[in-house]
């Protein structure tokens, strides 16, 4: 199975002594179903500063894997109650940042559903940011009933 979704994300990252940083994005992607796992994919436009890349996100029972290809590249996977460490690259550089997941949700079936991943940034050792991302994923207006 595999579909045309309107995707709509809402991110926020918050860091010590800062105000929280949100961002809120609607586009379109794909949505692809493969056993019991779903990829969900868009490409990043100039509006997130990641023009240029292809953002998946593959989806399991136990774990969400975010992968960023293209003018960024990075991994990052998420898994309740685990330490996961990933490459982050930066227009600085690479560096190696820990994904402490307070939280996963991923409650999705062949017409959409919902994400929610709430998760800390470490850098050393020490929490830098806590994020929480909000994703709703839809059939495309018109997409009903196609299979592709």
């Amino acid at each position: 199975m595999e579909k045309d979704v309107i995707i709509s994300i809402k991110g926020v990252q918050r860091y010590e002594n800062a105000d929280p940083d949100t961002m809120e994005l609607v586009t379109a992607g794909r949505l692809e179903r493969e056993g019991n796992s779903y990829t969900l994919s868009y490409q990043e436009s100039e509006l997130t500063g990641l023009e240029g890349t292809l953002t998946t996100f593959q989806i399991e029972p136990e774990r969400i894997t975010l992968m960023r290809v293209g003018g960024f590249n990075s991994q990052m996977v998420f898994q309740e109650g685990r330490r996961h460490m990933s490459m982050y690259n930066t227009p600085y550089g690479a560096m190696t940042i820990g994904v402490n997941t307070r939280h996963l949700l991923a409650e999705l079936d062949d017409q959409g559903g919902e994400i929610e991943i709430d998760y800390a940034i470490e850098i050393d050792h020490s929490v830098a940011g806590r994020n929480t991302f909000q994703i709703n994923v839809k059939e495309a207006e018109g997409a009903a009933g196609l299979q592709i």
